[in-house]
């Protein structure tokens, strides 16, 4: 039989040091074994629910682990969950940060969830801590912002946008820089930025008019690339949102008609007119009355012109007013296949309204 001699002093040190290391690790707690948290790092101003808002908010989980998401929820009235029901998760991000959009309302929540939950679009109370939910957080809305920037434009006050919106099921950011008017007395809205980076330029007037007769006369609109949306058009932040439009787009198809007049929702096939604007000023009516709505669109920019490049009567879901407001802007379509490629500028030379 083989006889093992002495060991030495440094493999000595080995063999005991393996255990003791080993005894160790298995005292040491997890770095993700803590209780989950979720806290807001922004948080939107406290405001009335609105499907036309779109505000960034911002936080930060402790405890999370992989697979685990963010739900959010807006309340107005009830909890609604943010930003759409049919995106209602937000991802963690490896730096524990998460961050979203979501439509204004009084207050916000949070919850960390984890596969087998399933967001209700909305809910009177939100959904307690356990199961599926790991951790909940609330937070009540900021106070109200700054009095938003303005100019005067053919004699009415319009309040520039500078929060994100939904457009056309597009998310467009918007800038202050991006609406302004010339010496001339002229509005300028424009679409600045790069692929992927995108602002847009809109104003909306500071007032409700309600019943009547709508003039907008447009600068040349031939160069408007198929992505680029030019929009004339009621909306009631309070809702019902009372939205009727004149729209100048191929929403980023290079062919077929570049125009429409809508009565929302437009995928009533009745509730759109598409007609070809040609280059060159236009001049585009809106006339508005219980249960009619005309609109109308001629050559050149006096306002005593007959109708020569298209019109069209809707009788049929015309709303009534309420507290809806008329908005110009200049927005950006995701069109995967032909996107926007250059900045753009359309030039708006009259606004005009007659009850």
């Amino acid at each position: 039989m083989r006889r093992f001699g002495r060991l030495s002093q440094p493999a000595l040190h080995i063999i005991i040091a393996v255990p003791v290391c080993l005894g160790l690790s298995g005292c040491r707690p997890s770095r993700n074994q803590g209780v989950p948290a979720i806290e807001f790092t922004r948080v939107p101003v406290s405001g009335a629910g609105s499907p036309d808002k779109l505000e960034a908010i911002e936080g930060r989980v402790s405890g999370a682990q992989p697979g685990q998401r963010i739900v959010l929820f807006a309340r107005s009235g009830m909890w609604w969950v943010q930003p759409f029901a049919n995106q209602p998760f937000t991802t963690i991000q490896p730096d524990s940060k998460w961050k979203s959009l979501t439509h204004p309302g009084s207050a916000y929540a949070a919850l960390l969830v984890d596969s087998r939950f399933h967001p209700p679009s909305t809910a009177s109370t939100l959904p307690n801590k356990g199961d599926a939910v790991l951790a909940v957080a609330t937070v009540e809305g900021g106070k109200a912002a700054a009095t938003p920037k303005t100019l005067t434009f053919s004699g009415y006050q319009w309040e520039i946008r500078t929060s994100v919106s939904n457009r056309a099921g597009t998310i467009n950011s918007f800038d202050a820089a991006n609406a302004w008017t010339d010496q001339a007395g002229l509005l300028h809205l424009r679409i600045s930025g790069s692929p992927g980076h995108w602002a847009s330029g809109e104003v909306q007037l500071s007032r409700s008019l309600g019943y009547g007769s709508y003039r907008l006369v447009v600068r040349d609109v031939s160069r408007l690339e198929p992505a680029a949306v030019l929009s004339f058009f009621t909306w009631d932040d309070g809702g019902p949102i009372r939205e009727m439009d004149i729209e100048i787009s191929r929403w980023g198809e290079p062919e077929g008609k570049n125009a429409q007049y809508v009565i929302q929702p437009y995928f009533v096939a009745a509730n759109t007119k598409r007609f070809d604007a040609p280059g060159g000023t236009l001049t585009h009516w809106m006339v508005w009355e219980t249960g009619r709505a005309s609109f109308r669109t001629a050559h050149g920019s006096s306002p005593n012109m007959r109708s020569d490049v298209a019109e069209h009567v809707f009788t049929s879901g015309i709303p009534s007013p309420g507290n809806e407001r008329i908005h110009v802007n200049l927005y950006v379509y995701d069109n995967k296949r032909n996107p926007l490629r250059h900045e753009s500028e359309m030039i708006i030379e009259k606004f005009e309204f007659r009850p």
